[in-house]
């Protein structure tokens, strides 16, 4: 009897192959397409290529979830040797991809377990990287599952949009709004309600959502241990340097992660998007 459980995710998990590739996780990606023509999302792509081509397209790029085909090959190839499969994707509130995969979890011979990790990102990584340490180690499906719900618990992320025109593109906010928005300069920052985009609060500067940002942090990891800490963000790497430096403050932590977001994410957000994500576990 093979004990041996592994992991799957999806493109959005915001992490580099080469991490992914060493902690033994498969991803499989989404793709996009842009006037006319799609990509695989890390694959044919990247995220700074990706938004050069976002900004100048005369048409709202479309992302796809991967289809219910590619997930039933990964999960019958990897479940061949008697191995357990734990996938883990982004939210179902934003995406197809949990319900795709859950659909070829259904038609595979392997024994998979389907999980919304109802974010997105690096918050969807801190999910991923700690399955898949604990499936190195030989824990079980169980084990790796009460993990993943625990870290799902203790996870925030915060998003904050610095231009809403591309919330307009996707349907998030309406155009009389999204005007009175500009006009105002408001910067909208949101959270991940249970998976769905949730507008928490406005504000006009940056220096205003370093503040917001501070302050949640403080509040949310107040007598707790942060267990990791990310920064994503779409060609605003200054502006996250900075959140970094001023989060140093808060919170004695140096592991910070910044990456450029993917673009499944970056479509929906524009160019000077910045998400701060972070996990916390009781001291």
């Amino acid at each position: 009897m093979n004990n041996k459980v592994k992991i799957v995710t999806d493109s959005t998990v915001d992490l580099p192959k080469e991490e992914m590739q060493a902690l033994g996780v498969t991803v499989v990606p989404l793709s996009v397409t842009v006037n006319g023509k799609s990509y695989l999302d890390g694959v044919d792509i990247t995220s700074s290529e990706y938004v050069g081509m976002l900004v100048n397209s005369d048409e709202i790029p479309q992302s796809s979830q991967p289809s219910v085909g590619s997930f039933v090959e990964k999960y019958d190839e990897l479940g061949k040797d008697g191995s357990s499969i734990i996938s883990i994707h982004m939210t179902s509130g934003m995406s197809g991809t949990y319900a795709s995969a859950k659909t070829a979890a259904d038609m595979t011979d392997s024994n998979v377990t389907v999980v919304d990790s109802t974010f997105i990102s690096l918050a969807l990584s801190f999910q991923v990287k700690e399955a898949a340490k604990m499936a190195n180690e030989g824990a079980s499906v169980e084990e790796i599952l009460a993990k993943v719900e625990k870290i799902k618990k203790h996870t925030s992320l915060y998003i904050m949009v610095d231009t809403l025109e591309y919330l307009v593109k996707g349907g998030r906010i309406g155009r009389g709004r999204a005007l009175v928005g500009s006009l105002l300069k408001i910067k909208p920052i949101a959270s991940l309600d249970d998976g769905v985009y949730t507008p928490v609060t406005k504000v006009r500067t940056y220096v205003q959502m370093i503040n917001f940002f501070k302050k949640k942090l403080e509040e949310e990891a107040s007598g707790k241990i942060i267990k990791g800490i990310g920064i994503a963000q779409v060609e605003a790497k200054g502006l996250a340097n900075q959140v970094r430096d001023a989060l140093k403050e808060v919170k004695d932590f140096n592991e910070f992660t910044i990456v450029d977001t993917t673009p499944i994410i970056s479509t929906h957000t524009g160019p000077g998007a910045l998400a701060l994500m972070y996990y916390t576990d009781q001291e």
